[in-house]
């Protein structure tokens, strides 16, 4: 399905370096979920399924951002939400009980294993999703005064 008029909120300038952001943490989130699903499942579950979910996470906000549109920019607000939530929950729940968590997720300690590029990507996702909107459905300006009506001449 095309993207509707408007184009992606990731086709210039700082849309296009959180796509770039985003993709990576896709691409680098769902292999390193992938190697610890298949060899080391039994090691860490919640935490390699964290991460998994975590890549999809980004996946779907990549794609929202690059489709654009009204229902490109709903997924990405979504998507980038819902990651903004896991990271903090996440985040608070590694660093209160160490012992659930026996491996790191990519959301730990609020991507502390990432230079917390995790806790930091959705606010600025959510700042450019909420800038690109406000732009494109600027406030409409009340519809200019009609003059008052004259009097008649005596």
């Amino acid at each position: 399905m095309p993207a509707e008029t408007g184009g992606g909120l990731g086709t210039s300038g700082p849309g296009r370096v959180l796509v770039a952001v985003y993709g990576t943490f896709a691409l680098a989130a769902g292999s390193r979920a992938a190697v610890q699903l298949a060899t080391r499942f039994d090691e860490a579950p919640v935490a390699y399924l964290l991460s998994a979910f975590a890549a999809a996470v980004y996946v779907v906000a990549t794609v929202g951002l690059v489709r654009g549109g009204t229902a490109g920019r709903r997924t990405a607000l979504a998507a980038i939400t819902v990651e903004l939530v896991g990271v903090l929950v996440v985040g608070t729940l590694s660093l209160a009980d160490p012992a659930a968590f026996p491996d790191e997720t990519v959301w730990s300690a609020y991507g502390r294993g990432y230079y917390f590029v995790p806790l930091v990507l959705p606010v600025l996702g959510l700042l450019l999703l909420r800038r690109r909107t406000a732009a494109q459905n600027p406030p409409k300006s009340p519809p200019p005064k009609s003059p008052p009506p004259k009097s008649p001449p005596p």
